[in-house]
């Protein structure tokens, strides 16, 4: 546990500091760190990350995830065109391995690269929005606030599970006290800056992303269990992997971006 707490403790400083300065940095880091999860996504589905396939699903998360006008780039591909491409690609060296690359494998590629790069992709989109400092650590603040919610309102109050074929540890009543908080802190960012952002949207906003947030832990927890393995990487001591970390990032930013419920 004192590791844990260390080591939660410097990261968390180092992540928050990144941000606040924004730009660059914080798109370097996230960059970064979407390169390290989609490593270990490749590492719990036992792909080597130098095959070619892998390189193929590499280069198509890194058009999406790099925020190439931040470097004086122009980039005319849509979302649905590197994604396109990509798939063709790795459809395509199926047919070059005469399927000793089969398209299970590829398909398994592509839906990782989807996974991770929009995740990340939208990390860095939202803090470069107008206003995006306020924004992204609002969302954070959320998220973070029904994940200690539901852990330390489960650990006292929990009794009914919430799902235990997926997470055992998780209770009902720890999710809905992660959905309360949640809402309780994003009423919060309302009343700090009424002019961003209303009292309603805010309740809003609070419920949606705790329950996509805890929607996200689930998902990663089920492919865990399908694969047998506790992390997803050891990149933080006592943490685990980026993906151990940052599952309900990845599905949470996404979700309210492309629901249009933060500006864009």
């Amino acid at each position: 546990m004192k590791q844990r707490i260390i080591t939660g403790v410097i990261a968390g400083l180092a992540f928050i500091t990144l941000l606040v300065l924004g730009d660059l940095w914080y798109a370097g880091l996230i960059v970064l760190v979407s390169i390290i999860g989609y490593r270990e996504y490749l590492q719990m589905n036992g792909y080597m990350p130098f095959k070619l396939t892998a390189v193929a699903g590499l280069l198509a998360l890194l058009c999406l995830t790099i925020p190439w006008g931040l470097l004086g780039i122009t980039w005319t591909f849509s979302f649905t065109a590197v994604i396109w491409f990509a798939m063709f690609l790795l459809l395509f060296i199926t047919v070059a391995s005469k399927n000793k690359i089969t398209i299970d494998q590829v398909s398994v590629i592509l839906l990782g690269v989807v996974y991770i790069g929009f995740g990340f992709n939208y990390m860095i989109e939202a803090r470069l929005a107008d206003n995006g400092l306020f924004w992204t650590i609002m969302v954070f603040v959320c998220i973070w606030a029904s994940d200690a919610g539901a852990y330390f309102v489960g650990s006292k109050l929990g009794k009914h599970p919430l799902w235990p074929q997926i997470s055992p540890k998780k209770s009902i009543e720890g999710a809905l006290g992660g959905v309360v908080i949640a809402m309780i802190l994003a009423l919060c960012f309302a009343l700090y800056a009424p002019d961003l952002l209303s009292v309603g949207k805010s309740l809003l906003l609070g419920f949606v992303i705790a329950v996509v947030g805890q929607i996200g832990d689930l998902i990663q927890s089920a492919y865990k269990r399908v694969k047998g393995i506790k992390d997803t990487g050891t990149l933080l001591p006592g943490h685990g992997g980026v993906l151990d970390r940052m599952d309900s990032w990845l599905i949470v930013f996404p979700f309210i971006y492309l629901l249009n419920l933060i500006p864009n």
